[in-house]
């Protein structure tokens, strides 16, 4: 009886262990730590970002773009307007009346119609061309007059956009001093005209100074950066293997210092980030160029945005 209940154990003991599962295979090891500055670094330029997208007037806000026909302009938010505002906004508040490249309000008496916190019933607008345009503002809604490839038109935004009332924040690839390169700048001299494309389609000519050459993984790599108007830093559009994928599909922009004594800058792409037709259709975004479609994945900076606009891709 001994002998049989021994038996017993040592088959339940041989069962028991032939049902036991498989040990799991290790977990990767993780990626080496990004240098803990350079993690500071990043986690600082993110959460400004953030504050930036979730602050009064950012791409978040946009609720409208209206290109401007001669003559008269009606806005409000009845739905005969040329220039439809949000509910929020009296039905009809006024008109832009453009003649050549001049354009004037001329806003209903009570519509509550302001510039500079003052109301007011006529003025004239200046458009974006300027470092300083002038915003109209009706409440939360408030608009100014663009001019792009010689045509003008009016940008509306909300501060009580839904878009803007549901952000969740943006996703981002893990900090990684990989990414972080050190880029020699090649001039061109003179500067080289670059045509930009757009999200509709159209080129628009960027001074560029010349070519930022890296390497990654002991492959070269080269970015052509341009100029933006206001701005003394280096401004990158370019493309690469995530996009559509992990990163939106029209690309990604960054900036960098221009080059130093030495002819070198530093080209951090975990502050790379999505150009604002992640968020609005309404946005009339650059692309990158061509020759900055980079032939690889760059797996840093920001991810694309999980309520991506219904927008027209390149």
């Amino acid at each position: 009886m001994v002998r049989l209940l021994a038996a017993g154990l040592l088959l339940a003991v041989s069962l028991g262990a032939c049902a036991r599962p498989a040990a799991e295979a290790p977990a990767p090891a993780p990626a080496a730590a990004a240098d803990p500055q350079h993690v500071r670094e990043i986690e600082e330029w993110r959460a400004k970002r953030d504050a930036r997208l979730r602050s009064d007037d950012s791409w978040l806000t946009l609720a409208g773009l209206f290109w401007l026909k001669p003559g008269d302009n009606r806005f409000g938010s009845a739905a005969d307007n040329e220039i439809l505002l949000p509910a929020s906004a009296p039905a009809h508040a006024g008109a832009l009346a453009v003649e050549g490249e001049q354009v004037t309000l001329r806003a209903e008496t009570g519509a509550g119609v302001q510039i500079d916190g003052k109301e007011v019933t006529t003025a004239a607008l200046v458009s974006d061309k300027a470092a300083d345009p002038t915003v109209v503002r009706i409440g939360p809604v408030s608009f100014y007059v663009i001019v792009r490839e010689g045509k003008l038109a009016a940008r509306v935004k909300d501060n009580e956009s839904a878009v803007r009332k549901n952000f969740t924040g943006m996703e981002y690839f893990p900090v990684s001093d990989k990414w972080r390169v050190t880029a020699r700048l090649e001039p061109y001299v003179p500067e080289k005209t670059i045509p930009v494309p757009n999200i509709f389609g159209r080129l628009e000519d960027s001074k560029s100074p010349g070519a930022l050459v890296f390497e990654i993984d002991g492959k070269t790599y080269r970015l052509d950066p341009v100029w933006e108007e206001g701005s003394t830093d280096y401004f990158i559009l370019f493309g690469d293997q995530t996009n559509g994928k992990e990163t939106y599909g029209g690309g990604r922009q960054l900036y960098a210092a221009p080059a130093g004594p030495d002819g070198t800058t530093i080209v951090d792409f975990n502050k790379a980030y999505n150009l604002p037709c992640v968020f609005t259709p309404y946005a009339t975004c650059p692309l990158p160029p061509p020759q900055n479609k980079l032939a690889l994945r760059v797996e840093a900076g920001e991810k694309r945005y999980a309520h991506e606009a219904a927008h027209p891709k390149p």
